[in-house]
């Protein structure tokens, strides 16, 4: 009976995700084909919509290379503020019992569930006067604060799991406590800071909404806003050069989940204590 419910779990899903496969395969085929006029098979077979790998598009436009140092800068620069926050104030919300803190958890829960689009005038306006704005920098501070609260949320879970024997026995034995938090608990919720390490990462790769408002210019230009660039061309759209596009803007992301999709499964194992 598990077997069967399994197919069927396996049959439904596949039907989902088939449009999803051929949308995909279809980008990809067309990144290195022309189709004929009005129709959608390819009628020949050339690598010209790739030129942008050797060549500048245009003339207003920063290189390829530059957007992709951009954009895994800002990703991975996120990533790293994020868990770097994450770990220290999580162990806090876990460990410590300060005044207050069922209200600190109450507002993690409601900070990553406010939507960040009802943010983005008043962040415009801070941006503005700090004079980060457009700049990669103000950007990246603006997506890792939005994160932080669903990176301590996480991290606290997989704290939450580590048992308190543990710590007090490194305790008894002399250590001090940032001894035995980095010698004793940080090795534990190891699994846990690879998952946040990594889905930070994905999410700062994949962001679009703050760089196309908070940094505009070309000095600042992800991939996002690069592709957003091309196809807001009316005079000469080019949708075959924006599929080869986007096939190289996925091609990261596709690599570090077959990479790391264990860890990425890990995310969700922490504990769920109080």
């Amino acid at each position: 009976m598990r077997s069967r419910s399994n197919l069927f779990l396996i049959a439904i899903l596949a039907l989902i995700s088939t449009p999803l496969v051929i949308m995909y395969v279809f980008q990809l085929i067309d990144s290195v084909s022309r189709p004929a006029l009005g129709g959608f098979l390819p009628q020949t077979w050339e690598l010209g919509n790739w030129r942008f790998l050797w060549e500048t598009i245009d003339s207003a436009r920063p290189s390829i290379w530059r957007v992709t140092f951009n954009t895994f800068v800002f990703a991975a620069s996120t990533a790293l503020l994020v868990c770097a926050f994450s770990i220290t104030a999580a162990y806090a919300l876990s460990r410590l019992n300060f005044p207050a803190r069922r209200f600190f958890l109450a507002g993690l829960i409601m900070l990553h569930a406010f939507p960040t689009i009802t943010l983005i005038i008043a962040i415009f306006i801070v941006l503005q006067f700090l004079g980060l704005y457009d700049s990669l920098i103000g950007v990246i501070l603006v997506k890792a604060a939005l994160e932080l609260p669903f990176g301590i949320w996480i991290m606290k879970g997989f704290y939450d799991s580590v048992p308190w024997e543990i710590e007090m026995a490194g305790v008894q034995d002399g250590a001090s406590r940032f001894r035995v938090w980095r010698e004793l608990i940080l090795p534990q919720v190891k699994p846990g800071l690879a998952a946040l390490l990594i889905f930070s990462f994905l999410a700062g790769w994949s962001e679009f909404i703050l760089p196309l408002v908070l940094a505009p210019g070309a000095d600042a230009q992800v991939l996002a806003t690069y592709m957003n660039a091309v196809i807001a061309d009316d005079m000469r759209p080019d949708y075959g050069l924006f599929k080869a596009i986007g096939v190289f803007y996925a091609l990261p992301v596709i690599a570090v989940y077959l990479l790391f999709q264990k860890q990425l499964m890990n995310i969700y194992g922490g504990g769920t204590k109080g």
